[in-house]
């Protein structure tokens, strides 16, 4: 079993729900990123999205889009991400999904990056440019090395691709509230519960929610039906508002233990 699927259970036994948290890896730099890491964790930090930065990365909004361009000036690579990821690994168990775009992946070379990462501890990868149809290319890789491949559900998929999608997924299913780039709309909490519930209906695995969460209540909410939020855009804008900020690691945690004590309380389900 994963980290991440030990991690859910664990969750659910104490009817509680999964704080996902994704950053920039290089944001400022890879430095500050491992420190932050711990800090997150301590804050309540369920599961760890670290961000591939990608000169292209067509699925996020403006703010993720400029984080991965400071992290590319700064010379963040694929390669230095699964260095980062395997120094954290010897201080922490938390579970980590590397979230990126196809083209880093395929220049490192597929099975040498599926192999490279399990051994740097990465338990789930999220491709967002890699459809199902696709996928195959990495899976047959991935899959074997014993590597999570999380997959993406949007309000536009239609039952039937739902249901291909589910029957292949692990991990979890990673919805996506909004149509369109990250951070940029507030998502529509009735329509999210009526989404998750037609998840839910074809698949057993945990259903989390992210694109445009950026508040405890918000949150709050959305574990009231769903098993985990996703926050992204909201902390990789507080994070480079604060970056030269001796207080950036608690200003940091402060925002995280926010939203971690919404989805404890999920007052108004």
């Amino acid at each position: 079993m994963s980290r991440i699927s030990e991690k859910f259970q664990e969750l659910c036994a104490k009817k509680e729900k999964a704080l996902i948290v994704y950053l920039t890896a290089g944001d400022p730099s890879l430095a500050v990123t491992k420190k932050l890491i711990p800090a997150l964790e301590s804050a309540g930090v369920d599961i760890l999205e670290i961000g591939v930065p990608f000169s292209d990365p067509t699925a996020d909004g403006p703010v993720i889009q400029a984080a991965a361009q400071r992290a590319l000036k700064t010379g963040t690579t694929l390669a230095g991400v699964l260095q980062l990821v395997r120094e954290v690994r010897k201080s922490s168990q938390i579970p980590i999904v590397l979230f990126g775009y196809f083209n880093p992946i395929f220049a490192y070379g597929t099975e040498k990056f599926s192999y490279a990462a399990r051994r740097a501890g990465v338990d789930g990868i999220l491709v967002v440019d890699l459809p199902p149809e696709e996928a195959e290319e990495l899976r047959q890789y991935t899959d074997r090395a014993g590597i999570d491949f999380i997959s993406l559900i949007a309000p536009t998929t239609d039952q039937a691709r739902l249901c291909r999608i589910a029957a292949h997924a692990a991990g979890f299913i990673y919805y996506i509230s909004i149509t369109g780039i990250t951070g940029t709309a507030a998502p529509d909490i009735a329509s999210i519960r009526s989404e998750v519930g037609k998840i839910r209906a074809v698949t057993d695995l945990p259903v989390a929610v992210g694109f445009g969460i950026s508040g405890a209540k918000q949150a709050g909410r959305i574990g009231c039906f769903a098993d985990g939020v996703v926050i992204g855009s909201a902390l990789v804008k507080l994070i480079h508002e604060n970056r030269n900020k001796a207080a950036l690691i608690k200003i940091v945690a402060g925002y995280i233990k926010s939203i971690k004590e919404g989805l404890r309380q999920n007052s108004l389900c």
